[in-house]
């Protein structure tokens, strides 16, 4: 299909991208399978080039006798369009991928298989300790061929899988949540997931009610995900250059090159990294302000975002790199948040901590001002009180207001990185590895009533 229309195209250039995806999932609820099954899709998406000008056209599941008018479609909206401000020549000279002609593996309900039956054992437990578990798995393999008119054959092959679980008490007044990312279901230990939901709901029996304010809190690697993607999510270069970001600096320019952390925190991106690798080229369905269609087929590596919590790169296409006198940064689908050495475990940090929280997860999260990037959002399915080391209740659930870009000046600690799920991205961003951290005094803004 890619090289059918590559020969199609009657205009100056032409990226094509063909992304074949397959899914399999697994349902339950309340100790029970409701549903499972697998799906497939395809979609074709034609960038064409005329002069300065482009036209971009996708559509899902294209037949054969379909191509040709998708290709013309395309040729025909670049011809009319306006010259594109992030125009450069296509990329060139990029070595085709090995893999390129190869069938497509879709994933299948089989790759459950050991993975069910624990989950199976994992229900048998829970209900013998009159308790309910929910929630989802799911295995995704996506597979991605770019090919252009300048001779780019570029494949990349992409698995990723997760497990949700929600563990309740039998009178559903008790909640806990947790989570894992995964690429094949061979390393998700459900009876380690379930013993320690049922800690949870143990914890939960004591209630603790406390009101808002500032909190000693210990933020487990699953939220430090939530809150790091989504300042990635917002360290575009177009952004910071008109000002329109916490990364903007006062004057003009970026801040790139800022002290952003006390700490010697690196947060950073690389294609290669084990468990969570990714796509090592830019695959742009379209342009925005932090990705370019001229950019397709760019080799990605090892980027450092932040290191020893100095700023040192935004997102950057190479327009607007030409813009900001930077190095072309673009976006890469993983992101690691390291701290100084071998940091302690959670377990560890609870062990240490005199008075103060355990949050377990973010949930609605919701940007408030782009200037300082402050995030509100609601705590979900389990805080908890530690005094002494020990855990001894369950707290009220708080809204708070915070901005990543502000906590990271004040850590107290980070601990060590695990490859960990995000529960509030997790559908959009899931190749991550957080350490958990600890905060002196996170702004538990006011009482939530969510139970």
């Amino acid at each position: 299909m890619v090289e059918r229309a590559l020969e199609l195209s009657r205009n100056d250039g032409c990226v094509v991208l063909v992304d074949e995806g397959s899914t399999a999932n697994l349902r339950f609820a309340g100790n029970t399978l409701t549903t499972n099954g697998v799906a497939r899709s395809s979609r074709l998406t034609v960038i064409s080039i005329a002069g300065q000008g482009v036209g971009v056209v996708s559509r899902s599941a294209v037949r054969e006798d379909q191509l040709a008018g998708v290709v013309a479609a395309a040729d025909a909206a670049a011809r009319e369009a306006q010259p594109a401000e992030d125009a450069r020549d296509l990329v060139a000279g990029v070595p085709a991928s090995p893999a390129w002609s190869e069938p497509v593996r879709p994933t299948d309900i089989g790759v459950f298989g050991a993975f069910a039956p624990a989950l199976g054992d994992a229900f048998a437990d829970a209900e013998a300790a009159g308790g309910k578990l929910y929630g989802f798995a799911q295995h995704k393999v996506t597979t991605t061929f770019l090919g252009s008119s300048t001779g780019l054959r570029l494949r990349h092959d992409q698995p990723a899988g997760k497990v949700e679980l929600n563990a309740k008490s039998a009178d559903m007044k008790r909640s806990a949540w947790t989570g894992v990312s995964t690429p094949d279901f061979t390393d998700v230990d459900v009876a380690a997931l379930g013993s320690t939901l049922a800690q949870r709901l143990e914890w939960a029996r004591t209630r603790v009610d406390l009101p808002a304010g500032r909190y000693e809190t210990l933020l487990p690697p699953s939220a430090v995900a939530d809150l790091m993607i989504y300042m990635y999510w917002s360290s575009g270069a177009r952004d910071a250059l008109d000002g329109r970001s916490v990364f903007a600096r006062r004057g003009g320019g970026t801040r790139v090159g800022e002290q952003l952390a006390t700490l010697p925190v690196s947060l950073s991106s690389d294609p290669g990294a084990p468990g969570i690798g990714c796509a090592p080229f830019v695959a742009a369905h379209a342009s925005d302000r932090d990705s370019s269609v001229f950019d397709n087929g760019l080799p990605l590596g090892p980027t450092g975002w932040i290191t020893d919590g100095r700023l040192d790169a935004l997102l950057q296409t190479r327009y607007s790199a030409g813009l900001s006198g930077l190095q072309a940064t673009p976006g890469i689908d993983n992101l690691i948040l390291s701290g100084p050495g071998d940091g302690r475990s959670l377990d560890e940090m609870i062990a240490s901590t005199r008075r103060g929280l355990l949050v377990t997860c973010l949930w609605y999260i919701r940007e408030v001002d782009p200037q300082t990037l402050l995030l509100t959002g609601l705590t979900r399915d389990g805080v908890y009180l530690v005094e002494h080391g020990e855990i001894v209740g369950e707290v009220n659930n708080f809204r708070f207001n915070e901005s990543p870009v502000d906590l990271l000046g004040r850590l107290a600690e980070v601990g060590a990185s695990e490859r960990t799920l995000p529960r509030e991205w997790g559908d959009y961003f899931q190749n991550t590895v957080m350490p958990p951290v600890r905060v002196p005094d996170f702004n538990m803004s006011t009482v939530s009533q969510a139970s």
